[in-house]
This record gives structure tokens, sequence and C-alpha cells, in this order.
């Protein structure tokens, strides 16, 4: 009896620490066929969380594939136009916002915090569930940024997820911070120990005016949830991202899965913004994607984008439209 007793309590703590996935779709303020729903994740250091689902509804009737999007730092899903396109081309289009971004942040958060990137590891794991749940059998989970990231370090973590291929959008797995960069190990250190502890990315705004309709772009956004300037992020954050990226480079060559890794030709280095500045990535240096992106596993395709920014699917629109279709191709060949 008192064996029975401890697995009926064990059996309610496994319940109580699962995410509860609501059951309502929500519109979503990008248009009719987008809806939304929040999952409630077991809470953790930083209080209360949850993570928001997105799909596009506009699917094509009985496809088994579908898309898992994953955005990036200082930024949630807003890319429409992608979402369109997947879709017409029979795809079930899919997108999280982790938790503390975007739709996800709870009042009184402070945004894109995080102490390890295996917190994110929930809000993947209830985005794949659901989709599973619709039926979807062949399934690409796609990463830009700090997103691309996170993908890549979830599927080292989970070599048997749901996932039949991965697509990385300008990866971060590595930093770009020229002389400096020495200082990383030296602040991911003092993060151990000072999780809290402020950390400035200086006061560029290259990258937002390249994006935002308002300035030199095409793109409108809720900038409350994509600012212009990057953030201040803490010591605490910057070790869960160098301890990732460690990760993953002690673990080359591990990933299973077919890899479309695409980044731009060249980066922009300038700190006003000049026309340049729509052609080349201005976050992260691109001969590091190209260099360990090269090494993430034996079935890596590598595409370098002429004129690409550093968010490949925002470029101007005759390079995301060579892109789309590049992407097509490479799915339909996997």
């Amino acid at each position: 009896m008192r064996l029975i007793n401890h697995i009926i309590i064990l059996a309610a703590a496994c319940i109580c620490s699962m995410p509860a996935i609501a059951q309502t779709w929500l519109p979503d303020s990008l248009g009719a066929d987008f809806q939304m729903r929040y999952v409630t994740q077991p809470s953790d250091r930083f209080g209360a969380e949850r993570c928001t689902i997105m799909r596009d509804t506009a699917t094509t009737a009985g496809s088994k594939r579908g898309i898992l999007y994953i955005h990036g730092f200082n930024d949630y899903f807003f890319q429409k136009e992608m979402a369109e396109k997947f879709v017409s081309q029979g795809y079930n289009f899919y997108a999280v916002d982790l938790r503390r971004y975007g739709r996800s942040i709870i009042p009184g958060q402070r945004p894109f915090d995080v102490r390890s990137l295996d917190e994110y590891f929930p809000d993947i794991d209830s985005a794949l569930t659901v989709m599973q749940h619709t039926g979807l059998t062949d399934i690409t989970l796609m990463g830009h940024s700090t997103g691309g990231l996170i993908a890549t370090y979830y599927m080292l973590k989970h070599p048997d997820a749901p996932v039949r291929q991965m697509i990385l959008n300008s990866p971060f797995l590595d930093w770009n911070l020229g002389r400096i960069e020495w200082l990383v190990p030296v602040v991911s250190a003092i993060g151990a120990v000072f999780p809290e502890m402020k950390i400035s990315q200086g006061d560029g705004t290259v990258y937002g005016q390249s994006l935002d309709s308002l300035f030199h772009g095409e793109w409108n956004y809720n900038r409350a949830w994509k600012m212009h300037r990057s953030p201040d992020v803490t010591a605490g954050w910057v070790r869960a991202i160098d301890r990732a990226q460690r990760f993953i480079d002690s673990h080359q060559m591990e990933i299973r899965i077919p890899v479309l890794l695409m980044c731009s030709t060249a980066s922009y280095y300038g700190d006003d913004w000049t026309e340049d500045a729509q052609y080349r990535d201005a976050v992260l240096d691109v001969n590091d994607i190209v260099r360990i992106g090269t090494r993430l596993g034996r079935h890596v395709t590598l595409v370098r984008v002429e004129g690409g920014m550093h968010d490949l699917f925002l470029s101007s629109r005759p390079v995301r439209t060579a892109l789309y279709r590049y992407v097509f191709k490479w799915l339909s060949n996997h």
C-alpha cells in the first residue's frame, strides 16, 4: 500500500511539473489567418512563466509537413510574409515566442534574460507536441540568430526529437566583439557568482534602422518587443550563451539530421548607417558562422547569400525571393 501511495505521489508531481497547454486558439495580431495560444510553464527563478505558440491557419489540407520557427534575441515572431511563403508551398507554419519574449512577456518580467538555454527546451517541446497532435510528422526546426543557437543546442541534447531537418538563418554560434572578445570567459565566470550584473551592448542602432519602415527598411513590428538599441544583458545571460556555444564546439559533427546553414556573404562593421548596411550582416561575423556551422554534422549544406542582411528573410525583396526558391528546393530534396 505504501508503494502505491509513493507511485501516486510521484505521478502527481510529474503532472504538476508538465506545461499546461491552453486548448483555445485566439486571434493573433498578424491577421485573420494567424492564431496564437499561451502555454503556462512551470515557474522558475524568474517567477511565473509562459511561452506562446503561433500558427498560420491557411494550411494545405492533409499536409504532414510543418515548420517550427524560433526567433532571435531582442526579437519575436512577426514575419508574416515568411509564414505565408511556407504555407503557399504546403507547409503548416508554427512559431514560438519563447518565455520572456514578445507575446510571452508577463508584466513585471525583465525581457530576454536567461541563465541557461536549457530553460527554453520546454517551450520548444510544447510547440512540437502541439504540432504532433495535429498530425504533423515531417517537421523542420528553423532558428534565426540566437534562435539558431538555441535550435542547434536543442538538437544536440535531444537527438531523438521529432525533427527531420533544421534550417539555420545566421545562427549566433560565436561572439562578434573584435578585440574585446577575450572578456567573454571573464564575464561568464562572473555570471556564475553575480548573474544580475548588467552588461551594456552599446548604443548601435544600425541594424534596427535597416529593418524599420520608419527609417530605411520595409518592416513594421512592435518596437517595444524588438528595440532599435539592443538592451543591456546580464552576466548570467552571457554565461548562458557562452556555455551553449562551448557545448556546441565540443560536440562537432554530432547533429544527425540534414542542416541548411545560411548566412550573408559579408558583415557590416560601421557604427553609423550607410546603404551597405542593407546588404550585409550588421550583427554577426559571417566567417564565424561558416567556420563553426559547417562542423555541426555530416549533412550540412552551406549557402552564402549575396546581399543578405542578418535576418536573411528580411533582406531586400530580390534577395529573399531567390532565397525562398532555394530553401524550398532544398527541403524538397530532403
